[in-house]
């Protein structure tokens, strides 16, 4: 199965480590569980019109929650794993992700 380069990247992660790292030069994204550095690669390059110098992807496992407290039993559940790709581009790039904020 083929993704489209608009399914490969699901959304930017914005946290404070990775604001710090955007200065860098290097983005993390949340990507689709199928995509492959490639596909990542591609989907970055296309969409942001940025030249990707390395991809780096990490699966991130489902963690466990504590759903509801009932008296003498705890009810856990878990928080959906995911994929994520922490992209670096080529000196004299940058990716505007949040707009005009």
């Amino acid at each position: 199965m083929t993704l489209h380069q608009s399914d490969v990247l699901v959304r930017p992660m914005i946290t404070e480590k990775n604001t710090l790292i955007s200065e860098r030069g290097q983005y993390t994204f949340e990507v689709a569980r199928e995509a492959n550095k490639i596909q990542i690669k591609h989907a970055v390059e296309a969409i942001f019109n940025v030249k990707v110098k390395a991809v780096n992807i990490i699966v991130m496992k489902p963690k466990k929650r504590k759903v509801m407290k009932k008296p003498n039993q705890k009810v856990f559940g878990f928080e959906a794993g995911f994929k994520k790709a922490i992209v670096s581009l080529e000196p004299g790039y940058s990716i505007d992700i949040f707009g005009d904020i």
